[in-house]
């Protein structure tokens, strides 16, 4: 390791990952905290499970239509000021949910929160890491950022359950749920402004020698790449490769989010536990998959290594949901969530590492926000498929099976990718 590199990346995990690992956390939160308001908001506004599992994921529709776009444009324009402008869009829009009365403006509010938030995640690992951070040690980067995703499940599932469970100042639980976790990214994102800038040469808390080292080691590696392959947008859109990762994200996707949308419903169901009760015992298997998710990313930095470390927890989070389908007991349906937790979470830092191997700038924001839109719509299609099939069977078991399929087809394909990647 070179001598600067350990000092460099000590300040950038206090300047550039941590401002991102909070935006992550308050993403997430404004993302999933539909999950939660749905244990009473459902009864008071009169949705069925085909309403809200069209809501739940009408909310990767705004994604698909304006991530690649707005990826290009934070890559061309200023990334961290992006960023500021998607969580104070978004903010805005949960804190109008408290206020929605019909399944119209549900279906509306979940399709324009979408598209306030589209290319959040494209821009963090396509526009602003790879300024910051060597291919060496982006899986580290990232996976140590998207723990974010997991501690926001940890902090979240009590805070919501708390919150859902209270009725303060002539609110329902779930309206001051949304207009809390609103107000907060709101805030955050004026403050977000100040905080994360682009690229080193606008920073004073390098030396000019760290600025200098890191900036002609990330230009040194993307020249690298690009004699290999220099691709433009429209190329980068188009590449089998690119359109392969694709495939593979829209069926990780559709059992990761069909996850997250149906736990809280699945453990309340399979225990009778109260929504406190399942908001605390929803952040065990987080935590889990959180220490997961850092010892894999760790482990494909040192050995620079990323298939494997993605198929096999993808492995493991299909035979989970096979599990879940096999058995309808308490103890049975915990465990296969601890499973699939593991398994849907942990490689992401690593997976998100895999497009700037082999692309740079626009092309890389580009091909990351359609790699991520077109698994975002099986951020779609997992809540509402699972939603149908508990409406027409009443029981979620042919929707396990269909999801674990889902996952292992995804780990499949990831096994097949070059080993470069």
């Amino acid at each position: 390791m070179h001598p600067l590199l350990k000092s460099v990346e000590r300040k950038t995990y206090i300047h550039i990952l941590a401002p991102l690992f909070f935006a992550s956390i308050l993403a997430f939160l404004d993302r999933v905290n539909v999950s939660f308001a749905a244990l009473t908001m459902n009864a008071d506004l009169g949705f069925d499970p085909k309403i809200y599992g069209m809501g739940a994921g009408i909310f990767f529709a705004g994604y698909v239509l304006f991530e690649v776009p707005g990826a290009i444009v934070a890559e061309r324009w200023s990334p961290s000021k992006w960023i500021a402008r998607i969580m104070v869009t978004w903010g805005i829009v949960c804190m109008l949910m408290a206020y929605m009365t019909t399944a119209t403006h549900f279906f509306i509010l979940r399709f324009l929160l979408g598209a306030c938030e589209a290319s959040l995640y494209p821009v963090i690992y396509a526009s602003i890491i790879p300024r910051w951070f060597t291919m060496e040690s982006r899986p580290r980067a990232i996976s140590i950022t998207l723990t974010s995703l997991l501690l926001s499940a940890i902090i979240g599932a009590p805070l919501a359950g708390w919150l859902v469970s209270l009725s303060p100042f002539g609110l329902k639980g779930w309206q001051s749920l949304f207009l809390l976790e609103g107000a907060i990214t709101v805030v955050y994102g004026f403050f977000i402004l100040f905080w994360l800038k682009d690229d080193p040469a606008k920073v004073k808390w390098l030396t000019q020698e760290e600025k200098d080292f890191i900036a002609n080691t990330i230009q040194a590696e993307n020249a690298g790449k690009e004699k290999k392959q220099r691709l433009t947008i429209t190329q980068a859109l188009t590449n089998p490769r690119v359109l392969m990762l694709c495939l593979i994200y829209f069926l990780w996707i559709t059992g990761f989010w069909g996850f997250n949308f149906w736990m809280p419903t699945v453990l309340k169901k399979a225990s009778n536990w109260s929504t406190l009760q399942v908001g605390f015992i929803a952040t065990l298997p987080m935590l889990c998959a959180l220490i997961a998710m850092v010892l894999i990313g760790n482990s494909s930095s040192k050995r620079r290594e990323s298939r494997l470390h993605v198929s096999i927890p993808l492995v493991l989070a299909s035979v989970g949901f096979l599990i879940g389908a096999l058995s309808e007991s308490t103890t049975v349906a915990l465990i296969s969530v601890f499973i699939v937790a593991i398994g849907v979470y942990s490689p992401m830092g690593v997976w998100w590492s895999i497009p700037t191997t082999f692309l740079t700038g626009a092309a890389a924001a580009g091909a990351v926000g359609l790699i991520n839109s077109v698994g975002n719509i099986g951020g779609f299609i997992g809540p509402y498929v699972l939603g149908f099939i508990q409406s027409s069977t009443g029981n979620l078991s042919l929707g396990y099976y269909w999801l674990s399929g889902s996952l292992l087809a995804s780990a499949i394909l990831v096994f097949r990718l070059k080993k470069q990647a």
